[in-house]
């Protein structure tokens, strides 16, 4: 049997590629779960490089799942967003956010074919040769510079700017959760970019904008509705990382929960997810 210890050493940074691949917790796990079973059955000492190895398998099987989850989100029902992963305290030694994993970021990822979303992620995110990727994705080297360079393209014409500072981002979402909390549409129109954009995602299970919410009136508006719609009196507000940053889960006494992720710009809100599905929270343990 192949070795544990070469397995361990490399998954951290296989769940980390499967994750903004398939945009999904639950896809990640299992396709950890998949290359290892497939790990386990090779003789000890069959493969040179482990690491290698490990990420060309982990990428096929992903791929393979997202050849039925792309079907699946043409017909999802309202916004799509990737499941948030949720932390209680953020690195207090690191100053500015990772913005690959930002659920913004995972959003317009999945918008990319798979193919390019692969390149993009394996070689830009993850320092991987073109020729290991091409190995995985079944073109040639030339091929898959391309795809990358198309990745790279569109995710500058379609991905938010977005502050890498911490403590802006920070200052940003306590701003919003006094102004929200505390019903002062004045100050809230304040903290929001004129042109922010709300997203929710239900998945079509619980009640959620099914269009993106669009300006910074609409969207206070909107907040003012949800704050009251779960009841403060009752709901617990709790300041989680969210996808690597400062960001907001919301649980009324129904057991509804709600994580609010923040794209911050020169100071000012210019985008929320919010994902409500509860499918896609099951992983969470608040």
């Amino acid at each position: 049997m192949a070795s544990n210890r070469e397995f361990e050493e490399q998954r951290s940074r296989l769940w980390d590629i499967s994750y903004r691949v398939t945009g999904s917790v639950a896809d990640a796990d299992d396709a950890l779960q998949e290359a290892w079973l497939r790990w386990e059955r090779l003789p000890d000492g069959s493969v040179d490089d482990a690491g290698a190895f490990l990420r060309t398998v982990v990428t096929r099987i992903c791929f393979d799942m997202m050849s039925s989850a792309r079907a699946r989100r043409e017909i999802y029902a309202g916004p799509w967003l990737p499941e948030p992963l949720v932390t209680e305290g953020g690195p207090e030694d690191r100053a500015t956010l990772d913005d690959t994993v930002s659920v913004a970021m995972l959003a317009v990822l999945q918008r990319l074919t798979p193919a390019e979303r692969t390149a993009f992620i394996l070689h830009d995110v993850f320092a991987v040769p073109f020729v290991e990727i091409a190995e995985t994705v079944g073109r040639t080297p030339a091929g898959v510079r391309q795809l990358a360079s198309r990745a790279r393209r569109r995710i500058r014409e379609e991905a938010p700017s977005r502050s890498t500072d911490r403590s802006e981002h920070q200052g940003a979402v306590e701003a919003f959760l006094a102004a929200s909390t505390g019903g002062d549409f004045t100050r809230l129109l304040k903290i929001l970019d004129p042109d922010v954009v709300w997203r929710s995602d239900g998945g079509g299970l619980v009640t959620a904008a099914r269009v993106p919410v669009v300006g910074h009136e609409k969207t206070a508006y909107f907040v003012q509705q949800v704050m009251q719609w779960i009841d403060l009196s009752t709901a617990r507000i709790l300041r989680r990382e969210v996808n690597g940053a400062p960001g907001l889960v919301l649980i009324d006494r129904t057991g509804l929960t709600i994580v609010l992720a923040f794209t911050v710009h020169d100071g000012f809100i210019t985008e929320i997810d919010a994902v409500v599905n509860p499918e896609k929270l099951r992983h969470l343990h608040m």
